[in-house]
């Protein structure tokens, strides 16, 4: 039978989940812009592994809940922190300054954590599970780099971005002009550094207890905080997404959409999409941007869909007597 963690139960677990998420193995390697910070979590029997690529903002301490979890289930879950946010090394003397220089940097790092430190420990099938801006990596390294994973399971990719109430073109030509004029370190127009906005104004999710959770894990520990994004961020992530329909890969996807995500872009994600001949898609209606993160009636069919993706396309299937 499938563990399943109920927000209602979280708040008399979450001592349990924090205990879970310090007994794992954390460290850091050298990625190919400055010392990434890694976590591993094993349960004691292996089913298959999960590589869980974060959003932006995000650090692999968030997902303490979920990398619970998933180990409850037999999966093993290995997670690094992108460059510039989380327990990563940070790129600017503004540390509340989301930065880099090009998209692809990250995916390139995807690719020396997977080959330097997941795959040297693996004994069984692994599979990507990636939300928002790690969606948009994952398409990336999908893309670039050859690869033996089985699956990759995305929710809410950063394929198109929501640049209201400019089109995505003409905010790509501010930031281009920004940068041009010496303002790549700085904030784009509207952005700022780490804000905590009341339950009632997020964008995220629909769970009070989860929202409240992520909100404290990062005001108790500062250090996880990442505010908006440079000129130069917002250069290289919209440079990326225009070359999206160039993206081709034979690995098995599914991408779960949030019906009303106001983060990115889900006509592009559909669109893309339809053009391929390996991807599912399905959408999950009243959901907000952080389908992992959602309340139970949107999360749980979330999870269910994604342990039926990965046992579909396991290379070993179990089968009982």
């Amino acid at each position: 039978m499938t563990f399943y963690s109920y927000s209602d139960q979280l708040n008399d677990n979450i001592d349990v989940i924090e205990q879970h998420w310090q007994s794992g193995i954390h460290s850091q390697f050298t990625g190919k812009n400055g010392n990434l910070f890694y976590t591993i979590h094993q349960p004691q029997h292996i089913d298959y592994a999960v590589v869980l690529i974060s959003g932006r903002i995000e650090a692999s301490h968030k997902y303490r809940e979920l990398i619970w979890e998933l180990n409850q289930n037999n999966i093993a879950v290995y997670c690094c922190d992108h460059i510039g946010q989380g327990q990563s090394a940070r790129l600017t003397a503004d540390q509340q300054l989301g930065y880099i220089e090009q998209f692809e940097d990250f995916a390139d790092d995807l690719h020396l954590f997977i080959e330097s430190i997941v795959k040297p420990q693996l004994c069984s099938d692994y599979f990507l599970l990636a939300h928002s801006m790690g969606g948009a990596i994952c398409c990336d390294y999908l893309a670039r780099y050859p690869v033996n994973v089985q699956g990759a399971f995305i929710c809410a990719p950063m394929l198109g971005i929501n640049t209201a109430p400019f089109p995505s073109k003409v905010a790509l030509w501010v930031a281009r002009s920004a940068c041009r004029l010496g303002f790549s370190q700085r904030y784009a127009f509207g952005q700022a550094s780490y804000i905590e906005k009341p339950f009632s104004e997020n964008e995220l999710t629909n769970s009070a207890e989860r929202y409240a959770h992520f909100r404290s894990l990062y005001a108790n520990q500062a250090h996880l905080q990442l505010g908006g994004v440079s000129f130069a961020w917002l250069q290289a992530a919209l440079n990326w997404t225009f070359l999206l329909p160039e993206l081709l890969s034979s690995t098995p996807v599914h991408i779960a959409l949030a019906e009303q995500d106001s983060i990115v872009d889900n006509l592009t994600t559909k669109q893309w999409a339809q053009q391929q001949n390996n991807i599912s898609i399905s959408e999950f209606p009243m959901a907000k941007h952080e389908l992992l993160n959602e309340i139970d009636s949107i999360r749980h069919p979330l999870m269910l869909q994604f342990y039926g993706f990965c046992d579909s396309h396991r290379s070993f299937k179990a089968t009982g007597s």
